[in-house]
C-alpha cells in the first residue's frame, strides 16, 4: 500500500471520499446479509443528527458485529485482516506514541521496519490516524484492519497496564464479600450496578463473536469458569473473579426474569437481546451446585438461521428419499440424535418445505425455538398441566394436516401421535437414540404396540453434528495405505491417490473449522424391515436389513464428507461409534 502521509488538510476532496468508501462498506455488510436493509436507513438518519461515521456508528448502536464491519472492510478496501493470534508480544521499540491517542483512534503499531511501520486500524475507511502517525514517525504506514476490541485490548496490554476490555471492568466492581450472598436486595443492587452489567453484556458479546451456541457459566470453591461451547467443543475463556460469581449470576437471572431468592431448585428463563445486529434469543438454565448456581445460556439467532437441505448437509440421494417421505398424507416421520445434535432445525426445515397456504400445521414444542409464519406453534407448559399429550388431544381437534411434537417422550405421547397418524395426519418428532434402528427398539420398549409401528412409520432420520472444515484453508493430504484398508475408503471414491483433508488455522478460525455440517442416516419402513419389527428384532439386525436395502449409515455418511472436504476422519470418529 502506498505511504498515507497527507494531512487532512492537504486532502479537500478527502471527506468525499471517506463517505463514498463507508457506503462501499455497507453495501457490502449488505451483499452478505450482515445488515438489514432497514437498519442502514436508520443509521443514515442518526448519521444526519449526530454526525461522525456511518461505520463507527452502525458498530456503536449494534446494528452489525465489529468482525463483520472488520471483514467487510478489509473486502472493500483489499487490505489483510489480522487476527488476535498473529498480534506481537511487545510493541514495535523505536515508534513512540501516546497511549491516549492510540486509544482515541482505536490504532496500534505491531511491526516496523527502516521504510514502514505496520498500524493495525479498527476503522481503516479514516484515513486520518495513519496520516498522523506517518507524520510523527517520519515514515510511511502500512494499514492492516483488526477487530476494535481486539485492537483495544492489545493498546492495553502492550502500552496500558497489561489488562484486558474484562479486568478494566473488574477494577470498577463493588466491594460486596463484606455482606452476605444471602442478603438478596443487596444481591439485586449488585447485579444492577453498571460495572456488573457491562461484565455480563461481555460475556455475552463475546459469545456471540465467537459463533459460540453456549455459554456455560460455572462456580467452584476459588474461581468463576467461564466456557463457550464453539462448533459443538467446549473452550475455556477469561471469566470474571470469584468474587464477583454472585452479582453475575444473580445479573443473568435478572435478565432471564427468573428468581434471584431462589438458589435450591433449577430454573428455567428467556432472554431476549439485540447483540452487535443480531436478534438473539438466549434460553436460561440454572441448577444449584455444591459451590453455587451454574448457568447454561442456549444461543438462538433466529435471524442467521437458514431452512435450507443443502446447507443442513443433505446429500442429493438423502434429500430425495427424505422428501418422499415427508410428502406422504398420513404416517409419522422421526429424527433421532442426541441433545444438541441438529434435530430440532432437521424438522423446521421439514416443515418450511411443506408450509404452503393449503396445509395447516400446529407444533407442540418446549420450548419453541424459532418462529416460523404460516404455522401454528403452541408452546408446553408442563407446570399448568399442558404437556405433549395434553395439548395433542386438543390439536387433533383443530383440524390440521401436519402435526410436530417437540419430543416423544412417553407412552401416552407415542400412543396419541401413532393414533394422529392413523386417522390421517403426518406427524413430525424427535427421539433421543443413537441410531435410524435404535428408534424402532426404543418406542417398542416404551410399550408401544408393534402392529402399530409397522403401520403408521414411515421413516426415521438419525443425525450428528460434525464441524466443517474452513474451505480457503484446508489442506489436502494422501491417505495412506493401513488408513484405506480400515476404513474401506475404496468403497467411496475413484480417486487416485485417495485424498483426504486436514484443519488449518486462518484469519477467520484458530482451529482450522468453521461451523458445523450433519451426517445422517435414513431408515424408510419396507416390508421385510417390518418382518422383523413384529418379531422385535434387536438393533443391529434391523441395520443390517437396512443396509441390504441400500441405507447408508451415519459412519458411512461421515467418510463420504471427509474425502469431500467437507470435515476430516477425525471429527467422524469423534461423533460416531464405530471405527
Amino acid at each position: 500500500m502506498s505511504a498515507l502521509t497527507q494531512t487532512p488538510a492537504e486532502a479537500p476532496g478527502e471527506a468525499a471520499g471517506q463517505l463514498e468508501l463507508e457506503e462501499r462498506i455497507s453495501e457490502q455488510l449488505l451483499a452478505r446479509g450482515r445488515l438489514k436493509e432497514a437498519d442502514l436507513g436508520r443509521a443514515r438518519r442518526l448519521l444526519e443528527e449526530s454526525g461522525g461515521s456511518l461505520i463507527s456508528l452502525i458498530t456503536r448502536i449494534g446494528l452489525a458485529s465489529e468482525r463483520d464491519v472488520a471483514e467487510a472492510s478489509a473486502e472493500v478496501l483489499g487490505m489483510p485482516l489480522l487476527s488476535s493470534k498473529d498480534f506481537p508480544e511487545q510493541a514495535p521499540p523505536n515508534v513512540q506514541l501516546s497511549q491516549r491517542f492510540l486509544k482515541q483512534m482505536h490504532v496500534c503499531p505491531v511491526a516496523e521496519a527502516d521504510d514502514r511501520i505496520d498500524l493495525l486500524v479498527a476503522d481503516p475507511q479514516d484515513p486520518y490516524p495513519a496520516q498522523a502517525v506517518a507524520m510523527a514517525t517520519g515514515r510511511p504506514v502500512r494499514c492492516l484492519i483488526g477487530i476494535r476490541s481486539e485492537v483495544d485490548d492489545l493498546i492495553e496490554r502492550l502500552y496500558g497496564a497489561g489488562k484486558s476490555a474484562m479486568g478494566t471492568i473488574v477494577e470498577n466492581l463493588s466491594e460486596g464479600e463484606g455482606r452476605g450472598e444471602d442478603d438478596i436486595e443487596h444481591l439485586r443492587d449488585l447485579a444492577s450496578e453498571a460495572p456488573v452489567i457491562r461484565l455480563v453484556n461481555l460475556v455475552i458479546q463475546r459469545a456471540v463473536e465467537a459463533r459460540a451456541s453456549d455459554i456455560h457459566i460455572e462456580p467452584f470453591e476459588n474461581r468463576l469458569k467461564v466456557r463457550y461451547r464453539i462448533d459443538g467443543v467446549l473452550q475455556e475463556v477469561e471469566s470474571p473473579p470469584a468474587g464477583s460469581t454472585a452479582a453475575v449470576i444473580s445479573r443473568v437471572k435478572i435478565m432471564a426474569k427468573l428468581n434471584i431468592a431462589e438458589r435450591r431448585l433449577p430454573q428455567d428463563g428467556r432472554i431476549m437481546l439485540r447483540v452487535q445486529g443480531k436478534e438473539l434469543d438466549l434460553r436460561v438454565s440454572t441448577v444449584p451446585t455444591s459451590h453455587g448456581e451454574s448457568v447454561v445460556m442456549r444461543i438462538l439467532d433466529r435471524e442467521s438461521v437458514v431452512f435450507d437441505f443443502h446447507t443442513l448437509g443433505f446429500t442429493d440421494e438423502f434429500l430425495h428419499k427424505f422428501i418422499h417421505v415427508l410428502e406422504q398424507p398420513h404416517g409419522i416421520l422421526l429424527v433421532t440424535g442426541p441433545t444438541g445434535s441438529g434435530k430440532t432445525t432437521t424438522l423446521y426445515t421439514a416443515l418450511s418445505k411443506i408450509n404452503t397456504p393449503d396445509v395447516k400445521i400446529i407444533t407442540v414444542e418446549d420450548p419453541v425455538e424459532y418462529q416460523i409464519e404460516g404455522i401454528n406453534q403452541i408452546q408446553a407448559k408442563p407446570q399448568i398441566g399442558l404437556d405433549f399429550a395434553h395439548a395433542l388431544r386438543s390439536i387433533v381437534r383443530q383440524d390440521p394436516d401436519v402435526i410436530m411434537i417437540g419430543e416423544m417422550r412417553d407412552l401416552e405421547t407415542c400412543r396419541i401421535a401413532i393414533q394422529s397418524a392413523l386417522t390421517g395426519h403426518l406427524v413430525l418428532s424427535t427421539l433421543h437414540t443413537n441410531s435410524a434402528s435404535g428408534g424402532i427398539t426404543r418406542l417398542l420398549d416404551m410399550g408401544v404396540e408393534d402392529y402399530l409401528l409397522t403401520s403408521t412409520i414411515n421413516g426415521i432420520l438419525a443425525q450428528r453434528l460434525v464441524r466443517r472444515l474452513e474451505p480457503t484453508h484446508r489442506e489436502a493430504y494422501p491417505a495412506m495405505p493401513e488408513v484405506i484398508e480400515e476404513f474401506g475408503l475404496r468403497r467411496f471414491t475413484q480417486d487416485e491417490p485417495v485424498t483426504l483433508y486436514r484443519p488449518v488455522a486462518s484469519p477467520l478460525t484458530s482451529t482450522g473449522y468453521l461451523g458445523r455440517t450433519t451426517i445422517m442416516e435414513f431408515l424408510t419402513m419396507s416390508d421385510p424391515i417390518r418382518r422383523l419389527v413384529m418379531k422385535h428384532a434387536d438393533t443391529g439386525v434391523i441395520e443390517a436389513e437396512a443396509k441390504v436395502q441400500g441405507m447408508r449409515t451415519m459412519y458411512e455418511d461421515g467418510l463420504v464428507k471427509a474425502l469431500a472436504g467437507t470435515t476430516t476422519i477425525e471429527e467422524v470418529l469423534r461423533v460416531t461409534q464405530e471405527g
